[in-house]
């Protein structure tokens, strides 16, 4: 009797023990990164009433005999498993997709681990900090770049670069010749247009005048049409000095340099130009043919068009059934005579790889270099009557001729090709290459400069927009652009069931937890990172319930027991009566 007594308050502790943790997982349904705890019993130990006993050939064997003493809590597990992710819409809360936590340390310097990314920056420190103001720990950034490609656990301290000082630039081809127009002072007030345009009742001496307008940030430059440079030196200098004078000091973006390549004034160009050479102000603003001079070829007629010969050039100046020159190209180099012309027919091949349409291949040789392009079928049967193709010369696309081409009937079929020979005893073709100009034609576009910024300081009042990546970057928007800020790293256990619950959604390392090992967020299954989400408790409130019924059946069986012994106690002492 007073063994069942005592089996009873056993299992009234035991059972009250496993309500206190269902009441703690409970309350916690709601916590963030909470991991429910599971209580397990186990007997107690037994008073031995009667030994054992082997059988023999006479007797049988006897089983031992013990009464045991009732229940006692045996653990208290941890329930690890992941939780379902609940977005928030807070750029700094995080969570992690895998078996990972969060390292951050207390101000005196214990090291704590937690499913609960609940994270913020410290203004006056810049210090990444979760909810209860303890800092989280991994890797710095300097100058927006990660400090190590290993993962750390120190402090992360939020620096936002400055914006650094750039001068003001403009880079534009014009004209087949790269102009780049760059400013002194690092500063905002160098990001200005020029326009260029000439003028013709300029005063004699006065070569560049500077038109400001103060509700616009261009600055309109006239150049004298009559005025001559000397050098892109002289054009600079009369630029600048005309702004001077124009804002009654000095520009605030500084001095701008003006240089083109190649050098017009030196006269290196694509013709072979030596110089040096002065260039008037109509020159450099000029856009009437400011990128090539056109050569042309000249046909001599075949002395004798009606002698059968394979395609000397006809009276008319064309060539071999109805193929005519047309026009050269503006960068038409071919110097020397035209030393052939053919025309070849390809006919269909469907099966080929790849297949063939049936088309006209034409093919002109001047001098050294070859022109080559191709009459589709579907062209060639369209055309009624001339029609112009462009030729290219295959070592600069904008090295063309052009020539006129006949319809279907008069070209070239079943294989055969036309060979056209100019030229004969009595006739010849000469070819003249086109020829670079001096005009630069400024005036075809406005320049505008960019990029002209001056030093400025940042701070995290100058963030505008801030996220954690996957793999625990944090990268940050300010005014000089995206940055890297630092790096979260995680840690793993080999047995995170082994890991104690310190409170504040805590965890500490235990002796049989294993020490923390550091990995970057998505490595070493630690899993990533998802930013804007935190992890919920993993409770299970239909379980809880469950057994939260079970264990009150259990203590008021335990109290029945303490009921029921004091009654058969109560009997033995009426015995006496």
């Amino acid at each position: 009797m007073v063994r069942s007594m005592y089996s009873g308050v056993a299992g009234m502790k035991s059972n009250q023990n496993r309500l206190d943790v269902i009441g703690n997982n409970i309350s916690n349904a709601n916590t963030y990164g909470f991991k429910s705890s599971r209580a397990t019993f186990r007997d107690m130990y037994y008073q031995q009433v009667r030994g054992a006993s082997s059988g023999t050939q006479t007797r049988g064997g006897i089983n031992p005999s013990s009464i045991g003493y009732g229940a006692k809590l045996a653990s208290v597990d941890l329930m690890m498993d992941s939780s379902s992710m609940t977005t928030t819409g807070y750029a700094l809360d995080a969570c992690i997709t895998g078996e990972g936590f969060f390292q951050v340390m207390d101000p005196d310097g214990n090291i704590y681990y937690t499913k609960a990314g609940m994270f913020d920056i410290d203004p006056a420190t810049g210090a990444v900090i979760d909810s209860n103001g303890n800092f989280v720990l991994g890797t710095n950034a300097t100058d927006g770049k990660i400090n190590s490609s290993k993962p750390g656990q120190e402090k992360i301290f939020i620096s936002v670069n400055p914006v650094q000082a750039n001068v003001a630039q403009c880079v534009k081809e014009i004209s087949g010749k790269t102009l780049t127009i760059t400013s002194t002072n690092q500063v905002k007030d160098a990001n200005i247009s020029f326009a260029f345009s000439k003028g013709t009742d300029m005063p004699d001496g006065l070569k560049v005048q500077a038109i400001t307008d103060s509700s616009s940030s261009v600055i309109n430059l006239k150049l004298n049409a009559n005025a001559t440079f000397a050098n892109m030196a002289e054009l600079q200098t009369e630029i600048n000095n005309a702004i001077t004078q124009a804002y009654g000091g000095p520009h605030p973006g500084g001095v701008y340099n003006f240089k083109v390549e190649p050098d017009p004034f030196t006269g290196l160009l694509p013709d072979g130009t030596t110089g040096p050479i002065e260039l008037t102000g109509a020159q450099i603003v000029e856009t009437a043919s400011a990128d090539y001079e056109g050569g042309g070829i000249t046909l001599t007629p075949d002395a004798n068009p009606g002698a059968a010969n394979t395609g000397a050039v006809q009276a008319d100046g064309s060539f071999l059934n109805g193929f005519k020159l047309v026009e050269t190209g503006l960068m038409f180099q071919g110097t020397g005579g035209v030393t052939s012309a053919k025309v070849t027919h390809v006919p269909a091949n469907p099966t080929g790889t790849p297949p063939v349409e049936e088309h006209w291949e034409v093919e002109m040789v001047i001098g050294t270099i070859t022109y080559k392009g191709e009459i589709s079928k579907d062209r060639a049967d369209s055309s009624s009557g001339a029609n112009t193709l462009l030729l290219k010369s295959g070592k600069d696309a904008n090295d063309t001729i052009t020539v006129s081409y006949p319809n279907t009937k008069d070209l070239p079929a079943g294989g055969t090709n036309i060979a056209v020979t100019f030229g004969n005893t009595s006739g010849t073709a000469t070819a003249t290459p086109s020829q670079p100009t001096h005009n630069l034609g400024w005036g075809k576009s406005t320049f505008t400069l960019t990029g002209g910024t001056e030093y400025t300081q940042q701070d995290m009042n100058n963030l505008t927009g801030i996220s954690i990546g996957a793999d625990g970057t944090i990268t940050g928007t300010s005014d000089a652009g995206l940055q890297v800020l630092g790096r979260i790293d995680l840690a793993s256990f080999g047995n995170a069931r082994g890991l104690m619950q310190a409170g504040n959604s805590y965890f500490t390392e235990t002796a049989n937890s294993g020490k923390a090992t550091l990995a970057i967020a998505g490595e070493g299954g630690t899993g990533a990172i998802k930013n804007s989400s935190l992890e919920m408790s993993n409770v299970d409130l239909a379980q809880e319930f469950s057994d939260m019924i079970v264990t009150q059946r259990g203590f008021q069986a335990s109290s029945r027991l303490i009921t029921v012994s004091d009654t058969m106690l109560e009997e033995l002492i009426n015995l006496k009566r």
